[in-house]
C-alpha cells in the first residue's frame, strides 16, 4: 500500500453524517476471517454427521449382520484393538472439540419509577434553571429533542433532575443501586436462582467506575460467594454488553456447571454535560436511564427452562485507525467542563466498522445459496476485475428479528437503508429508542423485551444483537429461542403498555 494510501481519510466530509456505501467495497480479509472463525469453532460441525452416518448404518444391520461381525472379531484380537481405538480416538476427539453450549436462562430489564419521567418541557425548562448553558445551547437541544426519535416519557436520575442539579458520587451511587438492584431482584425472582448458585458475574458502564467497583457493590448487596469469578468493565462505551457475553460465554467454557450473571448499564449522575459545546451536548439530548441483567448457565439441565442458546459472537475492533480511536471522546471542553465529544465522523466510522462485522459473521449464518452469490460476485471482481458491485447479502434469510442498538434516529435510518430491512424489523429499536432513549449497552434487551412482548418469539427463530460503542467497536451476538415466548407469562417493562406501541415517529433529515 502505498504512502499517499495510508494517507487517505477513512471517509469524504461530504459523506461523514451517512453511513458509507456496502455495495462500494468488501475487504477480503473478513470474509477469509469469518471462514476462519467457521474452521475453527465448527470442527464439531464435521465430526457430528461423521457419527450420524455411522450411526445410521448399523441402524440397518440385521441380528444375523452383528453375529456375522461378532464372530469375526472374536477370533481377530488385532481389529477388535483397532476397531475399539479407533471408537475412543472419535468419541474422544468429538467431546473434546464440541463448545459447551450457553443457555440464556432469562433476563429482565430496568423500569425507573413514574417520578423519573422527563418531557421535553421538562428537560428544557431545567436546562434553563441551571444557568450553565447560553440560549443558543438551549434552542439547539430542543431541536436535538425534536428530532431524536425519543418519546415524553423517558427517564432521567434524580440529581439530574432536581432544581439545582446535584451531580456527586454519592448520588451517582444510588442511580446505579437503583438500576442494578432492580434488574437482578427482578430476574432472581423470574429464575428462582439462589445468589450463592453465581458462578462468575460480569457488570459493565462506561462512564461510572467508583471504588470499591460496581461488581463489589452487587457481590456485597447480594451476599455472593467469596470465590465467585469477578469482572467489572469500564470505558468500552454501548457495545459494552455484548462484550460482557463473550467474556461470559469464554469463561463458561472453562468453569462447568455454573451461572454467570451479567449486567448492562450506564450511569448519568456523573456524567451530565454543563457546557455550551455542541458536539458534547448531544449526549444530553439522547442518553437516559436504563439497565438490564441476564442469566446464563452452562448445565444441560437447564435447557428445558432457558429461552434462547447463545449460536455465535463476532467482535470487530477499529481502534488501530485514529479518526475511529477519537469519534467517541471524553474531555474536557475549553472552559473545563467535563462530558463527551461525538464526532461529525461517527456515523461513517460506525458503518466502516458495521461493515466490517457482518462481511467476518456473513459466512457463519448465512445460507448456502446467498454465499455462493456473495462469493462469486466477489470473485469477479476481485480475481477478474469485472466492473460489478459486491452482492449484499439478505439477512432477513438468516434472522427473523433484528435488535440493532438504539443509538439514535439517524443511525437506524441508515442501517435500515443498507441492510434492507423492514420497518417491522426495525420496529423494536425504533420503540426502544421512543421509549426508553439511549439506555446505552443495555438497549438490545429493551429491544428483545419488545419483541417477546408483542408475541412474536417462536421456537427456533434466530436474533441478531449487534451494538457499536466507543474505541470504536461494533460487536454482534446470534441468539437462538430454545421456546416460544409467551407474552401473557412474561414481566417486563412493556408489558402495560405494550398495546400502544408501535406509533409513528416523526422522520427529520439527519441531524
Amino acid at each position: 500500500m502505498s504512502h499517499s494510501e495510508l494517507e487517505k481519510p477513512l471517509v469524504s466530509p461530504s459523506s461523514s453524517r451517512k453511513l458509507p456505501d456496502f455495495k462500494q467495497s468488501v475487504k477480503l480479509k473478513y470474509v477469509k476471517l469469518g471462514y476462519h472463525y467457521l474452521i475453527t469453532h465448527g470442527m464439531y460441525l464435521f465430526l457430528a454427521p461423521m457419527i450420524v452416518v455411522i450411526a445410521a448404518h448399523l441402524w440397518t444391520l440385521s441380528i444375523k449382520d452383528f453375529y456375522v461381525l461378532w464372530d469375526h472379531l472374536r477370533f481377530n484380537l488385532i481389529s477388535v484393538i483397532l476397531c475399539s481405538t479407533l471408537l475412543v480416538f472419535l468419541s474422544t476427539l468429538y467431546f473434546l472439540t464440541r463448545p459447551c453450549p450457553v443457555y440464556l436462562v432469562n433476563f429482565s430489564c430496568y423500569k425507573p419509577e413514574a417520578a423519573r419521567q422527563c418531557t421535553r418541557q421538562i428537560f428544557v425548562e431545567r436546562s434553563r434553571l441551571t444557568g450553565s448553558f447560553s440560549e443558543e445551547s438551549i434552542q439547539f437541544q430542543k431541536k436535538i429533542l425534536e428530532r431524536s426519535g425519543l418519546s415524553e416519557s423517558t427517564y432521567l436520575p434524580e440529581a439530574v433532575l432536581r432544581v439545582p442539579p446535584n451531580p456527586c458520587m454519592e448520588e451517582a451511587r444510588k442511580e446505579a443501586e437503583a438500576v442494578m438492584y432492580g434488574a437482578i431482584d427482578e430476574l432472581l425472582a423470574k429464575t428462582s436462582v439462589k445468589p450463592k448458585d453465581i458462578g462468575i458475574l460480569i457488570v459493565n458502564c462506561s462512564l461510572f467506575n467508583p471504588t470499591p467497583s460496581l461488581s463489589a457493590m452487587v457481590i456485597n448487596h447480594y451476599k455472593l460467594r467469596g470465590n465467585i469469578i469477578s469482572h467489572n468493565l469500564g470505558g468500552m462505551g454501548c457495545s459494552a454488553g455484548l462484550i460482557s457475553i463473550d467474556l461470559a460465554k469464554d469463561l463458561l467454557q472453562v468453569h462447568p456447571n455454573t451461572y454467570a450473571l451479567v449486567i448492562s448499564m450506564e450511569n448519568i449522575t456523573l456524567n451530565w454535560y454543563f457546557g455550551n459545546d455542541k458536539s458534547m451536548l448531544l449526549p444530553n439530548c439522547l442518553f437516559r436511564m436504563g439497565g438490564a441483567a441476564v442469566l446464563l448457565s452452562n448445565r444441560r439441565r437447564d435447557w428445558h427452562r432457558s429461552k434462547y442458546q447463545l449460536v455465535h459472537t463476532v467482535r470487530t475492533h477499529k481502534g488501530s485507525d485514529d479518526k475511529c480511536f477519537s469519534c467517541i471522546y471524553q474531555v474536557e471542553d475549553p472552559n473545563g467542563k467535563l462530558g463527551v465529544s461525538l464526532s461529525k465522523d461517527l456515523m461513517a466510522v460506525a458503518g466502516d466498522a458495521l461493515k466490517t462485522n457482518i462481511t467476518t459473521l456473513g459466512p457463519l449464518v448465512l445460507p448456502m445459496s446467498e454465499q455462493l452469490l456473495f462469493f462469486t460476485t466477489l470473485v469477479g471482481k476481485k480475481l477478474f476485475k469485472m466492473k460489478i458491485k459486491p452482492y449484499i447479502p439478505d439477512f432477513k434469510l438468516a434472522f427473523e428479528h433484528f435488535c440493532i442498538h438504539a443509538g439514535g434516529r439517524a443511525v437506524l435510518d441508515e442501517i435500515e437503508k443498507n441492510l434492507r430491512l423492514s420497518d417491522w424489523n426495525m420496529e423494536p429499536s425504533r420503540m426502544t429508542l421512543y421509549r426508553f432513549g439511549n439506555t446505552s449497552s443495555s438497549s438490545l434487551w429493551y429491544e428483545l423485551a419488545y419483541t417477546e412482548a408483542k408475541g412474536r418469539m417462536k421456537k427456533g427463530d434466530r436474533t441478531w444483537q449487534i451494538a457499536f460503542g466507543s474505541g470504536f467497536k461494533c460487536n454482534s451476538a446470534v441468539w437462538k429461542a430454545l421456546r416460544t415466548i409467551n407474552p401473557t407469562k412474561e414481566k417486563n417493562p412493556w408489558m402495560d403498555e405494550i398495546h400502544q406501541f408501535p406509533v409513528d415517529v416523526p422522520k427529520f433529515s439527519a441531524i
